[in-house]
Formats: structure tokens, sequence, C-alpha cells
């Protein structure tokens, strides 16, 4: 069983698929960073200086004491942060779609280079042929 699960985990499709899942997280951090600090900068620009990261509804505000620390914080919908999480799902669901798009062409192109070999037909015709010889 040991070898077997060696076997397994030192195959390629895992291998692959870690780099797969490596890569992902990567991405996902640089489309978060684009978003938040290019994209929805622009989006605040066009509503007057708005920044979304930050729009919030307090459903209740932060207790302080009189020392000024916070014994309860504030809570809050925090829905400005949730637009950001969207517009990351464009985005990456974006990039996917292209680079599906790619592979699937570049795909394509290989399966239409690949020779066609003998049709089914010309094979028997070969066989029947070479029957008939003995």
């Amino acid at each position: 069983m040991l070898k077997e699960f060696k076997e397994f985990i030192t195959g390629g499709n895992v291998i692959e698929f870690a780099v797969a899942v490596i890569m992902a997280g990567a991405i996902g951090t640089v489309v978060k960073g684009f978003v938040s600090n290019i994209v929805m900068p622009v989006v605040g620009m066009f509503t007057g200086g708005v920044s979304f990261a930050d729009k919030k509804i307090i459903l209740s505000e932060a207790i302080v004491d009189a020392a000024g620390k916070v014994s309860q914080p504030e809570n809050a919908i925090m829905y400005g942060a949730w637009i950001d999480s969207i517009i990351n799902l464009v985005i990456v669901g974006f990039v996917m779609f292209m680079m599906i798009k790619a592979y699937n062409k570049v795909k394509k192109k290989e399966e239409a280079a690949a020779p066609a070999g003998p049709s089914q037909e010309d094979l028997l015709a070969e066989i029947r042929d070479l029957l008939k010889k003995d």
C-alpha cells in the first residue's frame, strides 16, 4: 500500500494539480491587488471619490471605555468589501475563460496538424488482401 501511495503522490497528475493550486493562489492574490489598488480607485473616481473598500452599514457602534479602549467592536455590514469580491470573481472568471479559450485553440491546431491515419475500411481492405495472398 505504501508503494501504491508513493506512485500516486509522485505521479504527474498529482504534481500538476499541486502546481495548479499554488498558481491559483498566486493569481488570486494578484487579482485582489489589481482590483483593490487599480480598479476600485478608478470606480471611486467616477462615484465622487468614494472608496468602496470602506463602505459599510453600521448596525451598532463600537463601545469605547473611559481609557479609550474598545470594549465592544462595531457591528457592521461590509458591503464595499463584498463589491470588491464580486469584481475579483468577474476578473478571475474572465481570465480563466481566456486561458481555456487559448488552450482549446492550440489543441484544435494540434489535432488538425496530426496526420490522419488510414480509415477502418482501408485497414480492413488491407487485411483482406493479405489474407487472399496466403
